[in-house]
C-alpha cells in the first residue's frame, strides 16, 4: 500500500475563520465582513465553533460547506473510486479514465516500469470479510494474480499496436487498475466522507484513504479536527 499518495492541491487559507464568519452572519444585523478586524484569530475562531454550533450534535453543519479543499489522490485501485462516488457525500471528482491515459500500461507491459505501479494487488495476508468469511492470500496465490496482470498488460499492449481505441482496449485489464484522481470537498462533506469509509468495516483500501487524507484535515482546520476525532471519527454517525 505504499505507494498511495494524498497531496493538497488548494485550500480555503483561513477555514476556521470562514465558518465563524459564515455562522456569525446567521444571527449578525451587520455585514459581518465590516467587522473583520474584530473577528477571532483562525485558532479562536476554531474554538468558537466547536463550542457554538458543534458541541451538543445540534446538526447546524451548513457554515462548514464554505470551507474548501482539494486533493490529489494518487495509485488507488480502481475499486477505491467505484467506493468513494457511492453515496450522496456532495464532492467533485475528477477522474483518470483510462479512455486517454493507457501509455502506462503498455510500459508496464514492456517492463519500462514496475507491473504494480499500474495494477493493484492486495498484501499478502489473513482477511476477514464483512459477511465473516475468513480466508489466507498466499505469496503463491498473488504470484498468480500478478503473472494474469503481466499477460493482460501484454494483450493491452497488442491491441494498441492492432489500432484499437483505448477505451476498448481496457475492456481486459484486471479490475483494480491504478487511477489518479482530483477530489474536492467541502469542510463538511470531508467529515461526511470520514464516517463512511474511516469505519471498520469499510473497503480496507479506502480505510487507507481515510488515514491519509486525515493529518491534512489536522493541520487545515485542527480546532475542528480535534473535536471530530473525539466525537465522529470511526464511529460511523452519518450524514452531519
Amino acid at each position: 500500500m505504499n505507494r498511495f499518495r494524498v497531496e493538497v492541491i488548494s485550500c480555503t487559507p483561513n477555514p476556521q475563520q470562514t465558518i465563524y464568519a459564515a455562522m456569525h452572519q446567521d444571527y449578525s444585523e451587520s455585514f459581518v465582513v465590516e467587522e473583520r478586524d474584530r473577528w477571532p484569530a483562525e485558532a479562536q475562531a476554531g474554538e468558537v465553533i466547536v463550542k457554538r454550533l458543534l458541541a451538543g450534535e445540534r446538526g447546524h453543519y451548513g457554515p462548514l460547506e464554505h470551507a474548501m479543499i482539494v486533493f490529489n489522490v494518487g495509485y488507488f485501485p480502481h475499486s477505491v473510486m467505484q467506493q468513494a462516488r457511492t453515496h450522496r457525500i456532495g464532492v467533485s471528482f475528477d477522474v483518470q479514465s483510462m479512455r486517454y491515459t493507457g501509455q502506462r500500461v503498455a510500459d508496464a507491459a514492456a517492463g519500462k516500469i514496475d507491473l504494480e505501479d499500474i495494477f493493484y494487488l492486495r498484501p499478502v495476508g489473513q482477511y476477514l470479510d464483512r459477511q465473516g468469511k475468513k480466508y489466507t492470500y498466499t505469496e503463491t496465490d498473488r504470484a498468480k494474480d500478478l503473472e494474469l496482470c503481466r499477460q493482460a498488460a501484454l494483450r493491452y499492449q497488442e491491441l494498441l499496436e492492432a489500432g484499437y481505441a483505448e477505451e476498448h482496449a481496457r475492456g481486459i485489464l484486471p479490475f483494480d487498475y491504478r487511477q489518479h484522481f482530483v477530489v474536492s470537498f467541502t469542510l463538511r462533506s470531508l467529515m461526511h466522507f470520514l464516517d463512511l469509509r474511516s469505519k471498520k468495516d469499510a473497503q480496507i483500501e479506502i480505510q487507507q484513504l481515510c488515514d491519509l487524507l486525515w493529518p491534512h484535515f489536522q493541520t487545515w482546520a485542527p480546532a475542528i479536527a480535534q473535536w471530530y476525532a473525539s466525537t465522529r471519527l470511526g464511529k460511523a454517525r452519518l450524514a452531519p
